[in-house]
């Protein structure tokens, strides 16, 4: 049957089974909790706002906001009625704000209210922008220099909860717009399709991805902003799974606290978060019983961090890999059945690769020369990718398009192995590579290696040029507070002689306050290289 992957049957089937099931959201006030059928209301609400406001069919509606139920309205409201959800990242720097604002031409902003002195320090420059609406608890439009300026709560409260939803939205129509964090250049927008939201969000509530199931809690730490919160909110809502929000301060007490409140049973995030929060259970005895997976993704995890989770703290972790133009899910590292009788050692070293595809997506790992490398663990090659929600362009982006679409493939810039079973690693970005004598050395591996030092918090490796092996790693290591001034370099370097490759060996261990990070929570080795520029090696 030629059926229409729209997600507005996502929406029909939320409301047809799921309406006493919750969402929460910690807010500024303390804990706000609906339910499903009072959500469903409020985007049929904010659907007729945003028509009243002037958006039609097409038109972009920007959100800058925290992971919260009204934002969680916005994901379906404006999708759903035909408009285009475009997630702006709270963390931009006012260029790529302006940047990217006008780039995507967006007709109306949802701001949280806390958030409003960004969006005015910019405002003058987003000709595009008809009205902003002001999101927080209050029914009047707080003080603010933006104009035209309207209160959410009380455009929604003006409106009725039935909206006459489309059903005639092509499924190769765009949904969502995101942009990518941009480490050069100016960030590049993604076009998400209605088809492909669908199909990822069914993807990934698979038993061998992220499992997410009605039965379960879900809190996505990683931010709405970030590639839809890796598809998760669509799922949950199509599935009829409770959300959590932790809103404006994700801070790991918070995080913990909700999970032991609300009984969190799948949360996910980029490593740093997880980081953090195992540092805090590792201080205060808490009760993450509930949890039966922390999704980690975003850029690699440490294996250290890995095992102190789950033998710590007897929480499965799941590592997972994708990207902007991915949906994002596409790798899952899941060990196969066959592997539960695996030595510790070998599992871990499983768990810790990114894993293998998702189903409906195709790989290919090429060469140079455009050869595919063995799967032996070992070549590397850059990992390219096809699927039905794999991005087929950027967003009025030609030129760029060419660049990373070849022969069909999605090209990914990331340098991975695959091992016989099919488990994919990544190695490096390939801008990240270090290539010392001719041979490439990873700087993810080493970095995993020195992070799982007991006395090491962060470490990010960049090269340095070198007269005469061309490129040298360097190691920028952050010690944890009670570690500072107890360890030298000479003792990180004694630690990995006995892990890595000889030649691996950084030439030098330099400690550093903090490792610079962009707006997702991945290192910026940009700053570092800037910041080491006139390093060199003999």
């Amino acid at each position: 049957m030629a059926y229409p992957l729209a997600l507005r049957t996502v929406l029909d089937r939320n409301r047809m089974l799921f309406g006493k099931k919750e969402v929460v959201t910690r807010d500024f006030a303390g804990i706000h909790r609906y339910t499903y059928a009072e959500y469903q209301v409020r985007v049929g609400k904010l659907a007729n706002a945003l028509k009243r406001l002037g958006v039609r069919r097409g038109e972009r509606v920007a959100t800058f906001g925290w992971n919260s139920h009204r934002h969680l309205e916005a994901y379906l409201a404006a999708p759903c009625m035909g408009a285009v959800l475009h997630t702006l990242n709270i963390r931009l720097f006012a260029d790529q704000f302006a940047y990217i604002v006008n780039h995507a031409e967006d007709a109306v902003m949802l701001v949280d209210e806390d958030l409003v002195p960004a969006v005015e320090a910019v405002a003058d420059k987003f000709p595009s922008v008809r009205a902003y609406v002001i999101m927080g608890a209050g029914r009047k439009v707080p003080a603010t220099k933006l104009r035209p300026a309207y209160s959410y709560e009380e455009l929604l409260e003006a409106e009725s909860g039935d909206f006459d939803w489309p059903v005639d939205i092509e499924e190769n129509s765009m949904a969502a717009l995101c942009y990518t964090t941009a480490t050069t250049g100016n960030p590049k927008g993604v076009p998400y399709s209605h088809r492909g939201i669908y199909l990822h969000a069914l993807a990934i509530c698979g038993a061998d991805v992220l499992g997410i199931r009605e039965a379960d809690v879900v809190m996505p730490v990683v931010p709405m902003f970030h590639v839809n919160a890796w598809g998760i909110p669509f799922a949950a809502v199509w599935m009829g799974t409770k959300q959590v929000f932790p809103g404006s301060r994700p801070d790991p007490a918070a995080l913990v606290s909700l999970i032991e409140n609300e009984k969190v049973t799948i949360t996910a995030g980029v490593p740093t978060i997880w980081m953090a929060v195992a540092q805090l259970l590792e201080r205060e005895k808490r009760d993450v019983s509930s949890l039966t997976a922390v999704i980690c993704g975003g850029s690699a995890a440490p294996r250290a961090l890995i095992e102190k989770v789950e033998k710590g703290f007897g929480v499965p972790f799941i590592h997972a890999y994708g990207m902007t133009e991915t949906y994002p899910v596409v790798l899952v590292s899941r060990p196969k059945s066959y592997m539960a009788g695996l030595p510790g050692d070998e599992l871990y070293a499983c768990k810790a690769k990114q894993g293998t595809l998702v189903a409906g997506i195709e790989m290919r790992v090429v060469a140079e020369d455009g050869s595919e490398v063995p799967r032996d663990g070992k070549s590397m090659g850059e990992l390219r990718l096809r699927g039905p929600w794999i991005t087929e362009e950027y967003y009025r982006e030609p030129e760029r398009t060419k660049e990373m679409v070849r022969d069909g493939w999605l090209c990914t810039g990331d340098v991975v192995t695959v091992d016989p079973e099919g488990y994919v690693q990544i190695q490096d970005r390939t801008r990240d590579l270090i290539k010392s004598g001719g041979e490439w050395i990873s700087s993810i591996d080493l970095e995993n290696t020195i992070m799982s030092h007991p006395a090491v918090a962060e470490a990010a490796v960049i090269g340095v040029p070198s007269e005469k092996w061309t490129e040298r790693p360097m190691a920028c290591v952050v010690l944890k507070p009670d570690q500072a001034g107890k360890v030298d370099g000479e003792e990180i370097r004694e630690f990995l002689a006995t892990r890595v490759a000889k030649w691996w060996v950084p030439d030098e261990v330099v400690f550093v306050e903090a490792i610079p990070k962009t707006s997702v929570g991945k290192f910026a080795k940009r700053f570092l290289r800037e910041r080491f520029k006139e390093k060199r090696f003999p």
